[in-house]
């Protein structure tokens, strides 16, 4: 199976339980004037159907002054914006954050890849709130 790196997601591995590290990137991005366009409750949706998932939350969020340049120089990187942040505790006490990595937007939508400054930031960001090394 190839790494997820080799599928350009960045993962994080959070010294923090499930709803703390959800509650700690709202709380970061709402400080950080990052709009959180919505979040997503995957374990209670499934529940609603009959399914049974852990504990999964998406989170969708940007910041239109970065994300805009990158949709005028190819429309179809809207596909991948806003950003997402996928949180999961796949087992217990093992809590993750799942990104796409900014040079995979960049080079799936063929953009200039001056455009990757536009992205970066949200890895060291995510980083810096988990406490955690980016992984690659």
């Amino acid at each position: 199976m190839a790494s997820y790196a080799d599928q350009g997601i960045v993962r994080f591995a959070s010294p923090f339980p499930f709803g703390d590290t959800v509650q700690r990137l709202l709380a970061t991005f709402a400080e950080r004037g990052i709009k959180v366009f919505a979040t997503i409750d995957q374990q209670a949706q499934a529940i609603a159907v009959g399914l049974s998932l852990p504990p999964t939350t998406l989170i969708l969020f940007g910041n239109p002054s970065a994300g805009t340049p990158l949709m005028l120089d190819n429309s179809a990187a809207g596909l991948d914006l806003p950003l997402k942040a996928l949180v999961v505790e796949a087992e217990p006490d093992a809590v993750e954050v799942f990104i796409n990595a900014a040079k995979y937007v960049i080079d799936r939508h063929g953009l200039p890849h001056g455009l990757e400054a536009n992205l970066l930031p949200v890895e060291q960001l995510i980083a810096h709130v988990l406490e955690a090394p980016v992984e690659r």
